[in-house]
Order: structure tokens, then sequence, then C-alpha cells
């Protein structure tokens, strides 16, 4: 049983409605990308012990709370290494300052992120980078155990940065096995992955793949570069959605490529990054295949710019989306906090998540990154809190994905050293990722999502409870029926 202090929840919140029934939850995908890479989002430095690191997660996951976010996409694999405890790869410089060198005391920080998000109704996707090995943002030696030393046949210099070739065996084989072990030891939600396939072109430099590609063509292989390219990408995606879902159907496959399929597509996109004949890329493809249970193409351009309209190419997505996936849009909300010159109006972001609310078929955002609500650039976070995410939301279902029916939960309430204790436990053998609790004191009280199944209400003590209202939701979004605590002895 969870020490009932820190598994408290504080009922607070404007009312719903005075109706006796409880009111239905909304359904919105609010994710903060957490970037490790260059420890953009945390750690804050290199050299911070457990202690600190903690809490620096806890600030994260409290303030993601108080601004009413569902979901992190929490960057575990920035090149090759592990933000988590790896026996495949080495822990991240980003984490302690120098590559393979554990915390110090030792926890494991995805295990850590998973239990105290899931206790704040968040769910925690892990983002992998598959191919960038090395990032010149890394000071330190790389660790023996590293792939440019375990493998260096596979390990491409291209510019300033270490890349892995797609085009070798080796490489599809290497980073499954780093996503499928992270799914089968972690209770996570989603795993992730950015527009970093083959790398952004580097001028006056050709991606170093002769060796691969001549292979390739030696045991007859006669595809063209580009498609041989594309082949290979499209490989691994195929793979890494059949091999999780293999191991856990409900662990939700997100992909976040660039945001422009192709300059010309839709016509009055007029510029941009070539993804499909630059990075290989054939994301359209992958939505329409089905290799993907949500799509976050990285809108990160205003609104009114029209050679890369974020209205017009969110409208483009979504009519691609065949299949009827989440689209749940990537926008540049770091912008608001930037310091280069270029800072956005906290209004272009907020008209974005709007822009995005008037669309059927984009049901969420993801805001790149975690940072501007850290530093709350331009007061974020109560523009939100009170305007866009006043109230909690759920993230979408994913019915796909379901795994048996979800029972309405088992609950009852007791007094214990005057608060109320509530006691939640499964209504049925389906898993259940967060218990909602609805609480009416004249009105219905702003709704709590939490896996804890012990819970204290802290209520003012003027106001009793006349009705109590408790659903279980599942793996993958689907909501039981409530069920209502007998508050008659509180």
């Amino acid at each position: 049983m969870l020490n009932l202090i820190s598994a408290a929840i504080l009922i607070t919140g404007t009312a719903h409605s005075q109706d006796s029934a409880a009111p239905s939850i909304p359904r919105e995908f609010r994710a903060a990308w957490v970037a490790t890479v260059d420890n953009i989002d945390w750690p804050s430095s290199r050299t911070l012990d457990t202690d600190h690191q903690k809490a620096e997660l806890i600030k994260i996951l409290d303030t993601a709370s108080a601004v009413r976010l569902n979901a992190i996409v929490f960057q575990v694999r920035p090149s090759c290494d592990a933000l988590y405890d790896s026996k495949l790869e080495p822990w991240s410089e980003y984490l302690t300052g120098l590559q393979g060198k554990a915390p110090s005391p030792g926890y494991d920080p995805l295990s850590f992120v998973v239990e105290e998000a899931h206790r704040r109704g968040i769910e925690v996707h892990c983002w992998f980078n598959p191919y960038r090995a090395g990032h010149p943002a890394q000071k330190g030696p790389y660790a023996k155990s590293h792939i440019r030393y375990t493998h260096p046949g596979v390990v491409k210099q291209y510019g300033r940065y270490l890349w892995l070739d797609p085009g070798e065996p080796q490489v599809q084989k290497h980073s499954l096995e780093v996503i499928k072990d992270v799914v089968k030891r972690y209770d996570i939600d989603g795993i992730h992955i950015d527009d970093y396939f083959y790398p952004y072109p580097e001028k006056n430099e050709t991606f170093p793949d002769q060796g691969s590609y001549a292979r390739y063509q030696k045991k007859g292989g006669n595809l063209s570069l580009g498609d041989w390219r594309r082949q290979n990408v499209d490989t691994f995606v195929h793979g890494m959605y059949q091999e999780v879902k293999a191991l856990k159907p409900w662990v939700k496959v997100g992909i976040s490529p660039f945001g422009i399929y192709r300059p010309g597509i839709p016509s009055s996109i007029k510029a941009g990054v070539d993804q499909y004949d630059e990075l290989y890329a054939d994301c359209k493809k992958w939505l329409n295949e089905g290799w993907c249970d949500y799509l976050s193409p990285q809108l990160y351009w205003p609104i009114a710019q029209k050679p890369q309209s974020f209205p017009v190419l969110l409208d483009w997505w979504i009519s691609q989306n065949s299949l009827k996936r989440h689209i749940w849009p990537g926008l540049y909300t770091s912008r608001v906090a930037s310091d280069e010159g270029k800072t956005w109006s906290l209004k272009e972001i907020l008209d974005q998540v709007d822009t995005t609310r008037q669309r059927e078929g984009a049901t969420g955002v993801v805001h790149f990154s975690m940072k501007a609500f850290l530093v709350n650039a331009q007061g974020i976070n109560g523009a939100f809190s009170n305007g866009l995410y006043a109230h909690r939301a759920l993230v979408p279902a994913s019915p796909w994905l379901a795994v048996g029916k979800i029972a309405e939960p088992k609950a009852k309430a007791d007094r214990i050293d005057g608060k109320i204790v509530l006691h939640l436990r499964p209504g049925n053998k389906t898993a259940v990722r967060f218990y909602t609790i609805r609480v009416h004191v004249g009105h219905w009280m702003e709704p709590r999502f939490t896996s804890d199944s012990t819970v204290t209400l802290m209520l003012d003590p003027s106001l009793k409870p006349n009705a109590i209202s408790i659903t279980a939701v599942d793996r993958a979004g689907t909501e039981s029926d409530p069920v209502s605590v007998d508050t008659s002895s509180l």
C-alpha cells in the first residue's frame, strides 16, 4: 500500500455541472517532448547527483500535471546511449558527464519516471533515435560498450555526427533489440521515433553507405540508391511495429516525422526538406499501412507563413489518414521561450492548439519542448491551465489496441484519521492504467487520474461529498462504466 500522504489528491477546481450524474471526461492528447540530448530539458546539468536528478523529474511531472498535460515523450536513447539501466548500450554522458558511468547513488531514471508519471495520471512514451550514434554535444570519450567500438563497421562519420548505416542488417537488428528491451522491461504507454532516419543532408558530403549498397547489388538487388534507402527505413519501421505488438499489443507506436512530406505537396507548400528524397522516409506510406498508432508531424511554422502553412499542412496530413489512426501534430512551443531573436508570441501556440481542435481527425498535440513550461515562458502555464487546458482530459482511446473489455472497478471509501481514503481495485483481469475520480460536493469537482490503488481525498473540512464516481481506464484508453462509492458513512 502506498503512503497515504504521498498518494494524496487535492480535490479542487471549478464546477462542471450541478447534475447528479458525473460529467463525461473530454479526450485530447496533450503531450510534451522531454529532450535529454544536450541536456535540453533534463537533466539540467551532467553533474547532478541522483537526488537532484529525481527532484528535476518531479518538477517536470508536477508542472505537466499543473498545466493538465496527460503525456510526456521522454527521450531515452539520444545517440546509441541510454537514460535507463541497459545491458545493450552505455549510460548517457548527458546523465552523468561520462558515457558508461552509472548514476550515483544508483537508480533507474525510466523506472522512476514511469511510476511517478502514472501516479499523476500521465502517460510515458519512450523516445528513441534509431540511427544517430554520436552528437557533437558529447564532450567526453565513448564507452567501450558503445556501438562505435562493438560494431565499428556499421558506424559512419557524416558531418559532425556519427550515424548508423540503415543499410546494414546489424543496425536494424540492434536498434530493434534496444526498443524491444525497453518494451519488455518497463510498463510504458508508447514508443516514439522522430524525424532522424537517413540524416539531413550535409553540404558537399555524401552519406557513406557505398559499401552496404554495393553488397546489396552484388546479391542481385536492382533498386536505385534512393529506393533501396527507403526500403531500408520501411523495413525498420514495419519491423518495429510488428515487434512491439508481438510483445505488448497495447503499447502505442508513434512517429514524429518532418512536417512536410515533399515540397509541392500540397501545391501551396513551396519550400522545405524533401524527406522522401533526402531523409528517405515515406511516412505517408507508414500511416496508410498502419505501421504506427499515431503520427505527430512536426509542424514548426506559424499559421500565417504561407510557404509552410500550419493549417494547410495539418489538413493534408489528416487527409492521408485512411486508417483513422491518431494525428497529433508537433508544435514548436519552445519558440515562445527562444532567446535567438525569433521568439513567437504565446498567442501563436494557443491559436495552433485551437486550430487543431477545429479539425475533425486531429485529437491533440505534442509540444516541443517541456522547457517552455518549466520556465513558464510568457506566462504559458497559466494561459493553458486557465484557458485551453482548463479541464483535464484523457488520452484518446485506441480501440484497435484493446485487449479484453475493461470492467467497472471495485471501490470503497473509509475515514482514516479524519480523512476520506479510497480503496480501488480492478473489476476484472483487464489491466487498469488509470482510475478516474470525480467528487460531488454540491457540484462536480475537477476529475483526477491516478494509477494508485489507495488515494486520500483532501477535502475542505466544511465539504462533505454526496457522491464519488470512479471509472477505470485500460492501457488502450478505453474507459469503464462508472461505479458510485457509498458515501453515507463518511
